[in-house]
């Protein structure tokens, strides 16, 4: 007897301390129906708060079957009144198992006051919010856009999801055991905390002159694409990125996947490429800089290098882009080779710091790294292992060969920083 006691006191203990909780919130599920408070999604701002991303105050509609007296008439005026085919409202009605269904999502205020005109036991309403891009096609690709529910599937959307969504809060109602709402009952209101703002170092007015410039060259040159980026040189931060072609991200194209993640896609952070002849800029920066510290394979400003517009290294042939024109090659200073882009040159720069030094300032500027911009997908480019460099590597990186980079391989400063405004 004692033992049987003692097991029925453990049960008790187990169901009303232990288990207690959980059965508590099971009760509570099944004594009340909860209607979602959406939070507002967080806005998104250039850096002098012009705003890129919104709000549009939308609504849904949900209808708890049980609570229906008449279901013929309400799928009737929910049709009407939501543009929705009216077999679609009368299955889910009828043939859906769970107790409340939703029929309708990012309905306007407009068609919500006239269903609510009805007073209908059974239909409530939820504002859902629809994310409004205010330019429409403008810093798509950076922007990126937001699903159905409004969770972030790119660019900046995606990169501070967590930020922008907020926590949603909801209103409980006290129901019946059939799901019928309880006269005179109290709801409960459990508020929203809307999502943080964003704000970007974008700049609209420049943005806007970037946009127009790229489509002008993406169309007068019918290119296969047209990219640009505007950066403060004081700290690097991105002023203006525009690629073309674009889309509307009002508009967006999701029923063709594979459209939607070719217009989508930043290529200016997510691809990688060989730099070419604008990697000169680099090979001559760590030769003035290794001139100034002394080293003596460095040349100096003034020196004049061998005209010729060839060199052989390991048997194979380096020749200067000029090699196909008309006119005398001259011997050329450092400036005059920069201003002819003059491969050979370049070539002697190289070989003559050689792979220690190349490397080290390659690594300086970030070669081959990832920058940490605020966006998801960015690429680290490839350089070459250090070990595995042959001469005519070494020959080619002078002048931005076997080497390939993301544009933003010497960014130090991001696209973004969150605040609350």
């Amino acid at each position: 007897m004692a033992f049987l006691f003692l097991l029925i006191l453990s049960r008790l203990f187990y169901i009303q301390v232990i288990w207690g909780n959980v059965l508590q919130e099971k009760a509570i599920d099944q004594w009340t129906r909860e209607i979602p408070i959406i939070a507002n999604r967080g806005k998104i701002v250039d850096t002098n708060g012009v705003v890129l991303a919104n709000n549009q105050d939308t609504y849904t509609v949900f209808v708890r079957k049980k609570a229906v007296s008449n279901v013929s008439e309400l799928s009737k005026d929910l049709s009407e009144i939501l543009e929705i085919d009216y077999d679609y409202v009368y299955n889910r009605l009828t043939k859906t198992s769970s107790s409340e269904v939703i029929i309708k999502s990012h309905v306007e205020k407009a068609r919500i006051d006239k269903l609510a005109q009805k007073n209908y036991k059974g239909v409530y309403y939820s504002r859902d919010n629809s994310r409004e891009y205010v330019y429409g096609d403008f810093l798509s690709q950076v922007l990126g856009f937001t699903s159905i529910d409004n969770s972030g599937q790119s660019g900046i959307e995606r990169r501070y999801d967590k930020y922008l969504s907020g926590i949603d809060g909801e209103i409980l109602y006290e129901t019946d055991i059939v799901g019928v709402e309880i006269e005179n009952s109290s709801p409960t209101y459990v508020p929203a905390t809307n999502g943080l703002n964003v704000k970007l170092t974008i700049d609209y007015e420049i943005q806007e002159l970037t946009e127009k410039a790229m489509e002008e060259a993406y169309e007068v040159h019918q290119a296969k694409s047209a990219s640009c980026i505007v950066m403060n040189p004081q700290n690097g931060e991105i002023l203006a990125l525009a690629i073309k072609p674009s889309y509307n991200l009002n508009e967006i194209p999701r029923e063709d996947i594979s459209l939607l993640n070719k217009l989508s896609r930043n290529g200016i952070v997510s691809d990688s490429y060989e730099p070419g002849s604008t990697f000169k800029i680099i090979t001559s920066a760590i030769n003035v800089e290794e001139n100034l510290n002394g080293n003596k394979n460095a040349f100096n400003l003034s020196h004049i290098y061998n005209s010729s517009r060839y060199r052989y290294i390991d048997g194979q042939k380096v020749k200067c882009w000029s090699d196909h024109k008309n006119g005398k090659h001259q011997n050329l200073d450092l400036g005059q080779a920069l201003n002819n882009s003059c491969n050979p040159i370049f070539v002697d720069i190289a070989m003559s710091l050689g792979v220690e030094t190349i490397y080290e300032y390659l690594n300086k500027f970030g070669f081959g790294q990832t920058t940490g911009i605020d966006f998801i997908g960015e690429a680290s480019g490839m350089l070459l292992p250090k070990h595995a460099v042959m001469n005519v590597d070494l020959a080619r990186i002078g002048f931005g060969q076997t080497v390939a980079n993301i544009t933003f391989h010497i960014l130090l400063k991001r696209y973004t920083k969150t605040t609350v405004l």
